[in-house]
């Protein structure tokens, strides 16, 4: 039997959210102090978000399922942040199927030459989820981001807990492009990401054991265990943010090439599922 665990597309795309509200909240303040920005009140945020391809750095589950979230953010502090996203799983067998929900607690610091993130991630998934990323119980990671005018430098990592325990990095560079005009702001920015990680994985075959003098020969299972760490995927993407008010559009286009698929030979249905995909994340959303 193959196991891997690790991502994000539940927990990726609850990330996803959250880099983009991080993504346009530097863009807005790039050209302030950090020590002259005013003390916010508590805030709360509501979207509503669509994947059109649910994958686990381009691992999918046999269905290609889309994704469909409302995501809730408390922002207690500027810094301190919580949010829930209840998933909604679309495929030719489930037309609207719950399949749990994904809780984030963070804290996230800007400021002129650095975006830090610090979070603590646990999902509820159904038990008969069939995601790929439903064997997660939690994960608690961090990212640093080197501000600069030409190249924003990203290095990260998490640990994620199932059964076993798996250790992830991600590596990337951006290039925020911000334009204002009355009052409304649109922000871009290409990016290109490297995801590493561990995953667990056993295999079973069978060996040839010689009998004896009246024992005819035996085959005997072995069973062998293995943890690899490697390049897991790579991902380039286009986040577009419209923002006019209280009110954000948000768009990631992204294309993600997945690397080093564990398979089990003559068994596809206990390999990994995935290859190269362009997927999009939709989403609206309202700051109250």
């Amino acid at each position: 039997m193959v196991f891997f665990t690790n991502p994000y597309p539940l927990m990726k795309q609850n990330v996803t959210s959250v880099c983009l509200f991080l993504f346009f909240h530097i863009a807005a303040c790039a050209q302030k102090q950090p020590d002259s920005l005013p003390k916010a009140n508590p805030q709360f945020k509501l979207s509503i978000n669509y994947n059109s391809n649910l994958n686990y750095y381009g691992r999918t589950d046999s269905l290609k399922s889309t994704g469909f979230f409302p995501l809730a953010e408390l922002w207690i502090t500027p810094k301190f942040y919580i949010n829930a996203a209840p998933v909604f799983v679309s495929n030719r067998q489930q037309a609207f199927d719950y399949a749990g929900t994904v809780t984030t607690v963070g804290y996230q610091n800007i400021t002129l030459k650095w975006l830090s993130n610090v979070y603590l991630l646990k999902p509820f998934y159904e038990s008969n989820s069939a995601l790929v990323q439903s064997a997660l119980k939690a994960q608690a990671g961090a990212s640093f981001t080197r501000l600069k005018k030409v190249l924003n430098l990203t290095a990260g990592a998490d640990v994620k807990w199932s059964n076993k325990l798996d250790i992830g990095t991600t590596a990337g560079m951006d290039h925020i492009f911000r334009f204002e005009k009355n009052k409304t702001i649109f922000v871009l920015d290409p990016s290109l990401y490297v995801y590493a990680g561990t995953q667990q994985f056993s295999k079973t075959y069978t060996i040839k054991k010689k009998g004896g003098l009246l024992q005819p020969p035996t085959r005997e299972p072995v069973t062998e265990t293995g943890n690899t760490f490697t390049i897991l995927a790579y991902e380039v993407a286009m986040p577009l943010i419209y923002a006019k008010g209280k009110w954000q559009v948000l768009a990631t286009p992204a294309y993600v090439l997945p690397q080093h698929l564990l398979q089990v030979k003559d068994r596809p249905d206990l390999s990994e599922q995935g290859q190269n995909m362009f997927y999009t994340t939709l989403a609206v959303k309202h700051t109250f």
